[in-house]
């Protein structure tokens, strides 16, 4: 029986790659991979920048969100006929608010290992540079689309720090980085937090600020990349909800 890797890639800065992911997908059957492309342009950049060897480069099985039930079952099946797969996303921990989690629990049903490769993540990259508490967090991911389940997650989110003093972490896209800052002011009051954009890259942006300001700084730049939004309660937002 073949055995499942869950290998971390970076979340921008290639050179963030550990030698043992190198290794795993160098010697992998096949890889597992959110988008084909972006996953060939990555080995592509091992090859040119850094000198990996990937001329028996593995097949790739294209596996995202909208496929992962019809794949599920091919995967499976290839891991118990003795091949080895490696599970990438497009930059960092597969499964964190990727897909991923529903094929490892099938591989942990079947009695298939399943083994992590670890290296970046955007959440713990965050954290470590926010200079909120470390000691305990809670990671919420992407807010829904829908409003009503949005305001629905934050308020239950507001009620579970009552109960365990935290430092909460989110990402957003850009094209609803303003709607969801409003959303926590509404909810948290007009806190301070901090917002990390293109962590590890050229043009990596880490901000700290009252939501307010966040909002009149957002509001006139052009929003790209991905954000990470962090913020942890003051003793006196604590008690007073």
């Amino acid at each position: 029986m073949g055995t499942l890797f869950i290998v971390s890639t970076p979340i921008g800065n290639l050179k963030d790659i550990t030698f043992r992911a190198i290794e795993t997908l160098q010697q992998v059957d096949a890889i597992a991979c959110e988008d084909t492309r972006k996953t060939g342009q990555l080995l592509k950049l091992l090859s040119d920048n850094l000198g990996i060897d990937f001329s028996n480069r593995p097949r790739f099985i294209s596996y995202f969100e909208e496929n992962e039930f019809r794949r599920i079952p091919e995967i499976v099946t290839a891991l118990k006929n003795g091949l080895s797969i490696a599970l990438v996303c497009d930059a960092g921990t597969p499964t964190i608010s990727d897909p991923g989690f529903k094929l490892v629990r099938e591989c942990v049903l079947q009695g298939i290992q399943v083994e992590a490769i670890p290296g970046a993540s955007s959440v713990l990259s965050a954290l470590t540079v926010s200079g909120l508490p470390t000691d305990k967090f809670h990671f919420i991911g992407f807010l829904p689309h829908k409003e009503g389940n949005r305001k629905r997650l934050l308020l239950q989110t507001s009620e579970s720090l009552k109960l365990v003093k935290s430092t909460v972490i989110l990402f957003e896209a850009p094209h609803r980085l303003l709607r969801t800052l409003d959303e926590l002011q509404g909810v948290f009051g007009d806190i301070d937090i901090v917002i990390c954009r293109e962590l590890t890259k050229l043009h990596e942006e880490i901000v700290r600020g009252t939501i307010s300001s966040m909002i009149n700084h957002y509001s006139s730049h052009s929003l790209k990349g991905e954000f990470v939004i962090l913020f942890h309660l003051p003793e006196k937002n604590e008690t007073s909800k």
